[in-house]
């Protein structure tokens, strides 16, 4: 199969062709970008996705099975003879340590007894691509950014729990898992930044902390998607960051983000010990209208986030995956940003 520029990878990925791959997490924000790219490489794609998962803008071509990542029901036949699991579900908002425990290591234990039974049989896949986060290695402010080799530092419960989901399943899978930690993921379909878009509407924006540049990496959803795709190549191992090139300034994200709408920025730098405050206020009113019984996800704003906004940055070094995968960025931070406000204002969300 030939693989030209206009197509949704954009990059030849034969090491794809015609690869079994199975995907957790697809029905979501990233597996949008990813899920076409795996089949423009000529892989043939399985999603797993619950019960309740909306699978209406699943690409065609991609089977569906139905699985339970928390107790395991189904995961064997649905790992059972494919090539690569990309494992990318996880809980990104949470009221507390207890939400992300469950929900994001009890997958990663169904996953590690599934793949360990089927290893067994002869009938487990070859690979593992875990899609984990920044949060996993801790915060960094410098420009190069925290490097691969660096040892995890997380500071807040959701870091911890994806520093675990890698652990329990790099105990259970070895040399066979490769890890991607990206850093801040944005673009059409995302549904964490859409408020701070949504803000900017009105030209307005809030970073945390009165004097403080608050570096950051960042990188679009479909280059992420590309960046999964290179972490399939059979000569990647261990741990990769992702990132866009760049490291920006958060008041210069934000500007970035009120170009593609044609609007000004307004930042408004506000002290931590007031973000703090609201931060507490809101995990409060969450955690009330939980044990009120209304379901919902949490707060995108809550205590846990204002662990990882009160550290100093958040950069990363990609420099690896460049050179060892050949992974390379197709958008710049304002084409990123222009792709995402149409996107929202396709679905009426701007």
């Amino acid at each position: 199969m030939s693989h030209s520029a206009d197509t949704p990878l954009g990059m030849p990925a034969p090491w794809l062709d015609g690869k079994k791959i199975v995907v957790t997490g697809g029905t979501g924000f990233v597996g949008r970008h990813l899920l076409p790219q795996l089949l423009a490489a000529g892989a043939r794609v399985t999603c797993i996705t619950r019960a309740t998962s909306r699978r209406d803008h699943l690409p065609a071509g991609v089977e569906v099975v139905r699985a339970d990542l928390r107790s395991g029901a189904g995961l064997e036949e649905a790992l059972r003879g494919q090539d690569i699991c990309i494992h990318m579900a996880a809980l990104l908002f949470g009221l507390g340590w207890q939400d992300y425990l469950r929900a994001n290591s009890e997958a990663a234990r169904a996953l590690a007894t599934a793949w360990q039974r089927l290893d067994a049989q002869g009938q487990a896949p070859q690979r593992m691509v875990l899609v984990s986060s920044l949060a996993a290695s801790g915060p960094c402010d410098t420009a190069a950014g925290r490097g691969d080799d660096a040892p995890g530092a997380p500071v807040s419960a959701y870091g911890w729990s994806k520093l675990m989901v890698e652990q329990i399943l790099g105990r259970a899978l070895g040399d066979r898992m490769v890890t991607l930690r990206p850093p801040i993921i944005y673009g059409s379909g995302d549904r964490g930044l859409l408020p701070v878009f949504q803000g900017l509407r009105y030209g307005v924006a809030v970073t945390p902390g009165m004097f403080r540049r608050f570096p950051v990496s960042a990188v679009h959803g479909r280059d992420v998607g590309r960046a999964i795709v290179c972490c399939c190549r059979p000569e990647a191992h261990g741990v990769y960051h992702v990132n866009d090139g760049g490291c920006y300034a958060m008041a210069d994200f934000y500007r970035a983000m009120a170009r593609a709408m044609g609007k000004k920025a307004c930042i408004l730098r506000l002290p931590l010990c007031f973000l703090g405050l609201t931060a507490l206020l809101s995990t409060l009113g969450g955690s009330l209208l939980a044990a009120l019984g209304r379901k919902g996800r949490a707060p995108n704003w809550n205590l846990d986030k204002y662990r990882e906004a009160r550290q100093s940055g958040w950069t990363c070094d990609a420099s690896r995956l460049r050179e060892e995968l050949g992974y390379a960025p197709a958008l710049t931070l304002d084409q990123g940003m222009q792709e995402a406000v149409e996107g929202y204002r396709r679905e009426g969300l701007l």
